[in-house]
């Protein structure tokens, strides 16, 4: 089995002091991919390069204490590829990819944490922009390519992925234009990208139970009034051997959830 997991963790340096690395230890995954480390380099030398054994990859933002991706992995491979091409959301740390190429297969873990759009208009605007350059990149890299997509998206897709769905449709991470980018990214026909969410190939018909974020206000996460922003984002033959996910609602390192899946297959 491939155990991954995916978390964003507000913080790295924040997390180790909760006890982050004796949890991954525990769970011994064979990658584990983080988001919002808000770390640079300097950070993490002599400090984070390790974690329970896996090795650190990492993707800093230009800005200190923001944004930044993650990937710890027990397997080394054989690319990293820091960030996917643009720009503006480059600078912000938000894409890390490892590649485990083989002549016989080509598969790649991915790091990726979207902007949210929930602090104003120019959040917001700018993650429409992510949205409309990265769905061609996946796509390219869809047919080159298995991989499965790791990450805070800072979406809610269906009314079954947030408590208050009904007072929501107006706020970011549950806009109409947002749901329509992610059923458009799980389409498999002609004007889709084909990946596959797989927590919800796993678990259709969850509601209270699949969510992995909590508001800090209003006891939020004692009421479980939550949304699930955490995927796994798969190309079809990858989902389809997920065999089974667990999101740690108990573990509280940040406002988020771990997810986790295992997949039936070695690398």
């Amino acid at each position: 089995m491939f155990k991954l997991t995916s978390l964003n963790l507000n913080g790295l340096r924040s997390a180790a002091t909760k006890g982050v690395a004796d949890w991954v230890a525990e769970l011994a995954p064979d990658c584990i991919c983080m988001q919002e480390i808000r770390v640079q380099a300097s950070d993490i030398e002599g400090r984070f390069e390790e974690m329970a054994g896996l090795k650190g990859h990492f993707h800093f933002a230009e800005k200190k204490g923001y944004a930044g991706t993650a990937i710890y992995s027990k397997h080394a491979p054989s690319d990293v590829v820091i960030g996917w091409g643009d720009k503006e959301f480059d600078a912000e740390g938000r894409y890390l990819e490892l590649r485990f190429d083989t002549p016989k297969r080509k598969f790649s873990v991915i790091s990726c944490y979207f902007p949210s759009g929930s602090s104003g208009e120019e959040r917001q605007a700018a993650k429409f922009r992510f949205l409309k350059g990265f769905f061609p990149h996946l796509i390219a890299l869809k047919k080159t390519r298995e991989f499965v997509l790791c990450g805070d998206i800072n979406i809610a897709h269906q009314q079954a992925d947030l408590k208050n769905w009904k007072g929501n449709q107006k706020n970011s991470g549950f806009l109409p234009e947002e749901r329509a980018w992610m059923t458009r990214l799980l389409d498999a026909g002609a004007e889709g990208a084909g990946l596959v969410d797989v927590y919800r190939l796993l678990k259709p018909d969850t509601t209270e139970e699949c969510y992995t974020w909590w508001s800090n206000r209003g006891q939020a996460y004692a009421k479980n009034v939550g949304w699930r922003l955490d995927y796994h984002l798969a190309t079809p033959k990858i989902a389809a051997l997920a065999r089974h996910e667990a999101i740690f609602k108990t573990i509280k390192f940040s406002d988020h959830a771990p997810i986790t899946v295992d997949y039936e297959f070695d690398l």
